[in-house]
């Protein structure tokens, strides 16, 4: 009896060595999987997309001139047609997801697509959270105000003053720190509307966007009372861990610098180089 005893111990002892060992196997391979898959998807984002020949963009498609839809409903703009010959030099197809920008760069988190093409300017808090590609545009902020308002001349007399912004842009930032108070809407349009009928003071935007706004619609209701001296520069933004496919893109941007592309694409959008200081 005694005997029997002794042998089952030994047995149930056998056993549960057996099924720690295999946990912990199991555990490791699980984590040294896990491990390999992160660093997998980090460091091949740009061979799979040579792999399907697609590059999914994100992009607003309501910000004229730099992405927008035309008469015929097409998607076009400076910033959509810098990525598409970016895409072609790559030897790449280009898919344009489009969306809000409050939620662009969520979307870019959450891989909807594998790049940004929407004025995004590199700022300090963005570089921390993503990587950026070379500046393709060098512009500036300004300040539109109706056209028979003279009391504002500077940056300094948005203290207090309404401000029609997309949120989260660098240009809400700019009105938020200079004392404005912020109503959000979706876009140039819609800021420069809300001024028109009163229910805003101002909007701060990109001096371009503004100027083409006016040029395109012939619109004397409203002006610009003043501009900024600093110039942003705007990019592409990925991911972080993403390098290859930001070096990708930064070669073909620098081919397109090189050989007089990209001076070319913004003076059709603009009558003016906007693609180097």
């Amino acid at each position: 009896m005694k005997k029997i005893s002794i042998l089952l111990l030994s047995a149930l002892l056998f056993v549960m060595l057996a099924a720690c060992g295999t946990t912990e196997d199991n555990e490791e391979t699980s984590g040294n999987n896990n491990g390999n898959n992160s660093e997998s998807s980090d460091e091949s984002l740009y061979s799979q997309i040579q792999e399907n020949g697609v590059i999914t963009v994100g992009t607003e498609g309501t910000y004229a001139p730099f992405t927008f839809h035309n008469e015929e409903d097409e998607l076009t703009g400076y910033d959509v047609e810098v990525m598409r010959e970016v895409a072609n030099r790559l030897d790449l197809d280009v898919e344009f997801r489009e969306t809000q920008w409050d939620s662009m760069l969520a979307g870019l988190n959450n891989e909807r697509f594998d790049v940004v093409a929407n004025q995004v300017g590199i700022r300090e808090d963005r570089l921390e959270k993503y990587d950026f590609s070379e500046p393709y545009t060098y512009t500036g902020a300004v300040i539109v105000v109706p056209a028979d308002n003279n009391d504002i001349t500077s940056f300094a007399d948005l203290e207090g003053k309404t401000s029609a912004q997309s949120l989260t842009s660098n240009f809400e930032e700019i009105a938020t720190e200079n004392g404005a108070e912020i109503v959000g809407v979706e876009g140039l349009a819609q800021s420069i509307e809300n001024i028109k009928q009163g229910r805003v003071d101002v909007t701060v935007n990109d001096r371009l966007a503004v100027l083409e706004y006016m040029n395109e619609k012939g619109d004397d209701s409203i002006k610009i009372a003043t501009q900024q001296d600093n110039v942003s520069r705007t990019a592409f933004a990925f991911r972080k861990g993403n390098e290859e496919l930001v070096e990708a893109v930064n070669g073909a941007l620098n081919e397109m610098r090189e050989d007089g592309t990209l001076a070319k694409i913004s003076k059709e959008w603009f009558g003016e180089d906007v693609s180097s200081k």
